[in-house]
């Protein structure tokens, strides 16, 4: 009965049965069997209601452009199958040839692909309007249509999911040109550059690993863990409500501030900056030389735009370029706005962290109020991890709304502005809070008698042993929150929907006769399908996950953030190269697996860079040189310790016998005259106490001291940042951005194809004659 029912609701919308389309209908061929895109809508029986009626009008305007329909009915659910004519193809294929950067690329000179045809088809489709102004963006969003997407090649698939998209596969190579054939070059380039990403990160992760183990190796020799463990210094309190504490107490805190904040540490952080210079240098040879075999190497996405607007209507009028002062003001304006509201969101997790710090010293458990100022730390890193995940969402609807306002002439310009849009809010989002623990946390708080105060909450103060391990603290939550959670929504949400699905999809597990064979169960050897094959095959795609523009987005999104972290404040985390590389290895697997098994096809796009993205990663490059000079100058111990060793230590005076570091913490702190009442529980009952400063314990002036390592902060900072500078300028020009094998055969390319054409011309001209 259900066989019977469907075959009764099959309804051929060919063009021919109202004279609109006279063009014989194709040979039986596989091409022919191919649909380019599948339309679905819900089934409404009322001929007069309006969705039914703009659905046929968008149909009859495709069918005009001789695109063939098949209507198959399905329950509550009318699908479309939409396949174009050859002669579309071969109308984009002439005009790549005369065009002038894309007339030596594969579409040229070899057959159409599957691919090539679904990104055509997917123009007209966004290009095709109705009477009442509307195009499918708009239809579908009215809910005229409920969605629409491409079909996944059976066999392509298959061969996919065998060589690339499967778990066991985790440490071999990607089959790039594979990908490429059937994703498009856009696809097949975030894979080759994450790819070459996760293979650098190699040399990096070990290296970290060696600075890591290089703290640890001193662990227990260090003297300035000693004298924090071994001390008897009386700390003021820090908060209002707290009472004197001993430095001892936070032996296990001095520990892991050393595994951090030691000597390697400035090695690695220049190692890093050079890192990413040569990482994008040599990421540039690697891109030439597959988009060089793939003939996209002077590929442009306005010229093909162009191709496709011609393809759609031939009469078209190209989209002007305009520039408004007024509209650029707005955005820049509302550009503001965000950023002053995402800066906001900042403050207000330095405020929680303030008011909870002290809250928690007086509870009742004794661990929490022991560590109140680590445990306030993370709790507000995990408070930021959950803002980041609501202000992504945010920051993508404004990003939208502002290229909306821009009105940018091609969708290569749209996406370009959103990127770095969306890109800037993001970075601001997640780095905001960083930036105050890396460079304001405890050097804005004041001292005893004059605290500075927010709401009436003295701010947070640094440990005796530096800003550090807060900053390491800050990351490591985020970025193992980030990754992790991530992945895991990533990868079991469309997971679990195809499974559900499955249970939808046994009802057409039943083949017809003609389609009993295996070579038709394959869609291999048959001339033709029949629907209910048809419908099997919809039915599977339409209850994967939904896929859109955003989708590739979002991979790259992520992939660069994690950049971001592993550059930016790598001085603070020596570790992040290494979990960014556990992270990657299983990324790569996990996005392939979701792209090939779990979700709808991507819309493949032809394109020979990663576009603005490169662009991004240079000023991360060079923001990483700022952040880490500033983290080592600024926010660690390097520098004092350094002043202290060769101007106030033991080895400054000649001694021998001792440590050069020996009285280091002493020396940090100074005194201050307080009253605290008796506490009963600790025995404490002191007149003075110490804080980490270097003041006079008269009128609390800065001592000269201060102004000595302030100097010398700085001029660290400069010699630093114009060090690693000039090595990323000697670096960047030492490794050419191609290859010379690749500049070698666009030679020989171009000469070939000035060459034929010069053999066309000869032979038109005796054809004539």
């Amino acid at each position: 009965m259900f066989f019977k029912a469907v075959e009764e609701n099959i309804e051929l919308w060919d063009g021919q049965k109202d004279g609109t389309n006279t063009e014989p209908l194709l040979p039986p061929t596989a091409t022919q069997r191919t649909f380019d895109y599948v339309l679905v809508a819900h089934k409404v029986n009322d001929d007069t209601d309006q969705k039914a009626q703009r659905q046929r009008a968008f149909i009859q305007q495709l069918e005009k452009k001789n695109i063939a329909v098949t209507k198959i009915i399905h329950d509550d659910k009318v699908f479309f199958g939409l396949r174009a004519p050859r002669e579309m193809f071969e109308d984009y294929q002439y005009l790549l040839k005369v065009s002038d950067s894309c007339n030596w690329c594969g579409d040229v000179r070899g057959g159409v692909t599957q691919a090539t045809r679904i990104r055509i088809v997917h123009f007209i489709l966004q290009q095709t309007y109705i009477n009442t102004g509307e195009n499918l963006e708009d239809l579908l969003m009215n809910d005229v249509f409920e969605t629409i997407f491409c079909l996944h090649e059976r066999k392509k698939q298959k061969q996919l999911k065998a060589k690339w998209a499967r778990w066991s596969g985790l440490f071999a190579g990607q089959p790039v040109n594979d990908v490429k054939c059937y994703f498009g070059e856009k696809v097949a380039l975030y894979y080759l550059w994450l790819g070459w990403y996760t293979k650098l990160l190699v040399p990096a992760a070990v290296l970290g690993v060696v600075v890591f183990l290089y703290g640890l190796f001193f662990f227990n020799t260090n003297p300035l863990i000693k004298e924090v463990c071994q001390s008897n210094i009386t700390m003021c309190p820090r908060c209002d409500r707290c009472t004197v504490w001993q430095l001892s107490d936070t032996c296990t805190y001095a520990k892991v501030s050393h595994l951090f904040d030691n000597e390697g540490t400035v090695a690695f952080a220049m190692f890093m900056a050079i890192w990413a210079t040569l990482f994008l240098e040599l990421w540039k040879r690697h891109r030439a030389r597959h988009v060089s075999q793939w003939k996209v190497y002077d590929w442009c996405e306005e010229e093909e735009e162009l191709i496709l607007q011609i393809v759609n209507d031939p009469n078209c009028k190209p989209e002007q370029f305009r520039h408004s002062y007024l509209r650029s003001t707005l955005v820049l304006t509302l550009v503001t706005l965000m950023l002053m509201l995402i800066i906001g969101l900042a403050h207000a997790l330095v405020v929680f962290r303030v008011v909870a710090a002290p809250l928690m010293s007086q509870g009742s458990w004794e661990f929490i109020s022991d560590h109140a100022n680590t445990v306030a730390m993370m709790l507000g890193a995990v408070l930021h991890y959950v803002t980041i995940q609501i202000m992504t969402r945010v920051n993508r609807w404004v990003s939208l709304k502002l290229c909306h306002i821009e009105k940018t002439n091609s969708f290569a310009a749209t996406e370009r502005s959103f990127t770095v849009k969306m890109f800037t809010f993001q970075f601001f989002t997640l780095f905001s809070s960083l930036f105050y623990v890396a460079f304001f946390l405890g050097r804005i708080n004041g001292h005893p008698g004059d605290y500075v105060r927010i709401a009436g909450w003295r701010l947070e103060e640094c440990h005796p042993s530096g800003c550090l391990t807060d900053l390491f603290i800050q990351m490591a939550v985020i970025m193992l929150l980030k990754q992790t959670l991530n992945n895991i929504f990533e990868f079991t949400v469309p997971w679990l929907k195809s499974c559900l699905s499955r249970n939808t999809s046994k009802k057409l597990q039943r083949k017809c006769g003609y389609c009993y064979r295996k070579a038709c169960r394959d869609e291999q050897g048959c001339t033709e399908p029949c629907d209910i094959c048809k419908l099997r095959d919809w039915l599977r795609n339409y209850h994967l996950a939904d896929t859109d523009a955003f989708s590739l987005f979002n991979e790259f999104l992520e992939m660069v953030v994690q950049f971001s972290f592993t550059t930016i404040f790598v001085a603070a985390f020596p570790l992040a190269p290494l979990l960014a590389l556990i992270n990657n290895i299983f990324e790569i697997r996990l996005d392939a697996i979701k792209m090939v098994r779990l979700e709808r096809r991507l819309v493949p796009r032809k394109t020979n860079d990663i576009g603005v993205w490169t662009k991004v990663l240079e000023a991360i490059g060079v923001l990483a040189v700022i952040a880490n000079g500033l983290v080592i100058g600024v926010s660690s111990d390097f520098v004092p310790r350094l002043v202290y060793r060769y101007r106030y230590g033991p080895c400054a005076n000649g001694s021998t016998h001792t440590h050069c570091m020996q009285g280091y913490i002493n020396d940090t702190l100074s005194t201050a005259s307080v009253m605290v009442r008796n506490d009963v529980g600790q025995g404490f009952n002191v007149t003075q106490c110490s804080y980490r400063d270097y003041r006079s314990d008269e009128d609390y002036t800065l001592t000269s001291q201060f102004w000595l390592v302030l100097a010398v902060r700085f001029a660290f900072v400069i010699l630093f940042e114009h060090v690693v500078v000039v090595c990323k300028f000697i670096a960047a020009w030492f490794v050419p951005n191609s290859p010379i094998l690749v500049k070698n055969d666009r030679l020989h390319d171009k000469l070939a194809r000035l060459k034929e054409e010069l053999r066309e011309i000869k032979r038109s001209k005796s054809t004539d004659v």
